[in-house]
């Protein structure tokens, strides 16, 4: 079988249409449903069948996909094996990180990154967990976050390494009346209005199963997913906020716990099952758990 129609088949499953998977690979749509065709007459069977309008993979198809995985991580070895011999750089490591999490670690990932010789290529990417099987479309390396209670996202063809806990706090004015407080009931903000992030978002699920497990049901007034705009939200009286603990708070602002409950988030490593074979990609994990072991 030949490898380019192995990447072609991969790119259909990581982005579920033709035109997409086209769209990725600078091709025509009917050159990308021509090599499928003769990929399927190279393995025997059917790998696609109609689904309405679209095509949607067979079992052998989705079977195929998991070896193209492999195929192709061992051609990225190589490649990686070859360039240890020249004086070019380890490889290069395209990099997702949600932005609280860019802002918490990517410098430090940068710097440890260099220094074994790895470049990366980070970009900011403000999606759900649910998004990290399309996000390994197109990076090597996807750093997630979850409500700690949420079950974390499984998958044959996503590596998931746990990378560290953060504590979710109630952010407040510094003149609210609980602001000298160290911790604060849920239900004694039963009168608040909140302000949060949008639905699906690891703030926005601690609080729902926060509420969920006191019974108490939060007013939430807007839904921002810029916690600068949050704080300034906050600051002015607007409502208070759930905030992880490691984003730096403006003057004029609080923090306490939730008294009696645990409130967090889970940051996540996602990669391809094979991808931590690689040199590169391997120094770049590396750097996220030296960087992230500040904060344990």
């Amino acid at each position: 079988m030949d490898v380019e129609r192995l990447r072609v088949l991969r790119e259909l499953a990581d982005r579920g249409t033709v035109a997409a998977t086209a769209a990725a690979l600078s091709l025509t749509p009917s050159a990308v449903s021509q090599q499928l065709k003769i990929l399927a007459r190279e393995a025997g069977v059917a790998l696609l069948e109609p689904d309405g309008r679209r095509l949607r993979l067979t079992d052998a198809g989705r079977a195929l996909v998991l070896r193209a995985d492999d195929v192709l991580a061992a051609l990225d070895r190589a490649a990686a094996e070859m360039a240890s011999y020249t004086d070019s750089p380890r490889g290069r490591v395209r990099v997702a990180l949600f932005p609280s999490g860019a802002a918490l670690l990517l410098p430090g990932v940068l710097a440890r990154a260099a220094a074994s010789g790895t470049s990366i290529e980070a970009a900011d990417v403000d999606e759900p967990a649910s998004a990290v099987p399309q996000l390994l479309a197109d990076f090597d390396v996807v750093l997630t976050h979850r409500d700690e209670r949420a079950p974390t996202l499984v998958s044959p063809r996503v590596r998931i390494e746990p990378l560290m806990r953060e504590p979710i706090d109630l952010v407040m004015p510094a003149d609210h009346p609980y602001a000298g407080r160290s911790s604060v009931a849920l239900d004694e903000l039963a009168d608040e209005s909140w302000i949060s992030v949008r639905g699906g978002f690891p703030v926005d699920d601690v609080l729902e199963s926060v509420a969920a497990a006191t019974g108490m049901r939060p007013r939430v007034v807007q839904r921002i997913n810029d916690f600068r705009v949050i704080e300034e939200l906050v600051l002015v009286g607007h409502g208070v906020a759930l905030m992880p603990r490691h984003v730096a708070l403006q003057p004029g602002l609080v923090s306490a716990t939730l008294a009696g409950v645990r409130a967090a988030r889970t940051y996540e490593l996602a990669t391809r099952p094979a991808a931590a074979l690689r040199p590169a990609v391997a120094a770049v994990l590396a750097a996220f758990r030296d960087t992230a072991a500040a904060y344990a």
